[in-house]
This record gives C-alpha cells, sequence and structure tokens, in this order.
C-alpha cells in the first residue's frame, strides 16, 4: 500500500511537473495551451509537488493567486496525508 501510493504520488507530480513545463514552453511560443483547470485539477489529484516545483523552475503561473497559495496548501495537505498514512 506504501509504495503504491508513494508511486502514484511520484509519477502524478513528475507528470504534472512535465505539464507545467510544457504550457510555459506553448505560452512562449503562442500555440494552444494547456486549460488552468486542468493544471489545478492534476495538483489536486496528487501532483502537487511536481506543480509547486514547476511553477518556480519553469516561472509559470507565478501570477495567478489560486496556484500562489492553493498549490503550497496542496503540497502540505498531500505531505500530512502521506505522513499520516505511512504511520
Amino acid at each position: 500500500m506504501v509504495l503504491f501510493l508513494l508511486t502514484y504520488y511520484a509519477v502524478l507530480s513528475f507528470l504534472t511537473f512535465l505539464l507545467f513545463g510544457v504550457d510555459k514552453w506553448k505560452a512562449r511560443h503562442h500555440q494552444w495551451r494547456i486549460p488552468e483547470t486542468r493544471l489545478y485539477l492534476l495538483s489536486v489529484l496528487g501532483g502537487a509537488a511536481g506543480a509547486f516545483i514547476g511553477m518556480y523552475l519553469f516561472r509559470h503561473k507565478t501570477q495567478h493567486a489560486k496556484f500562489i497559495w492553493g498549490i503550497p496548501f496542496l503540497l502540505i495537505t498531500h505531505t500530512v496525508l502521506l505522513i499520516y498514512l505511512i504511520v
């Protein structure tokens, strides 16, 4: 169970991180973008760590309040939940 949860969060975080990078690339090249709701939904479902890293590494979505406050809140919530389930 623990291995499954850690793998789930790692894979979803990596996918979310990649999508933040892709969306930033698309923004720079004036292409069709990934909807904010999709990025945020992936963060809610477990990709908050990847979203947090992607936000600041790619400097993407750092001017949006729901990302500035929401992603760290989700990251803390997921971390507490994982610790609770593991211990």
